[in-house]
C-alpha cells in the first residue's frame, strides 16, 4: 500500500506520521504500540473486519477513538491513532512516499468488542 511518511515539527519536537495520500473520512491507519500496523476503511465491506469496525463505529455512533479504547480494554492491547500535536501547532517539514503492507484489524479482537 502506498503511503506518505510525513515529518512534522511541533512544540514538543519532530514527529513522523504515516498518512494516506488521499485520505477519506472513513479510512484510518491504526497504530499498535506506536507503529503503523493496521488499515481500516469503514465502507470497504468486502473485508469482514472492516464491516465489523463499521458496525462498531458508525452503527453505534461512537468515535474511532472510543472504539479503539473499547478494543484495547477488552483485548489488553495498545491500538491508537496518532495525533500530530496536542495543542494544534505543527509545521510540515517533509513528506516521502513509502510502501507498507498494512493488514485489517484481526477479527478476533473485534468479535469480543461488539
Amino acid at each position: 500500500m502506498k503511503l506518505l511518511a510525513t515529518t512534522y515539527r511541533t512544540l514538543s519536537g519532530t514527529k513522523e506520521i504515516i498518512e494516506l495520500p488521499l485520505k477519506k473520512n472513513s479510512q484510518w491507519i491504526i497504530y499498535k504500540d506506536g507503529k503503523p500496523s493496521f488499515f481500516v476503511d469503514f465502507y470497504d465491506l468486502q473485508e469482514e473486519s472492516n464491516a465489523m469496525m463499521n458496525s462498531l463505529v458508525l452503527c453505534s455512533k461512537r468515535t474511532i477513538t472510543e472504539a479503539l479504547e473499547l478494543i484495547n480494554k477488552k483485548n489488553n492491547i495498545n491500538l491508537s491513532i496518532p495525533k500530530i500535536s496536542r495543542l494544534g501547532f505543527s509545521k510540515k517539514i517533509k513528506s516521502e512516499s513509502t510502501n507498507l503492507d498494512l493488514q485489517p484489524i484481526p477479527k478476533e479482537w473485534l468479535s469480543y468488542s461488539l
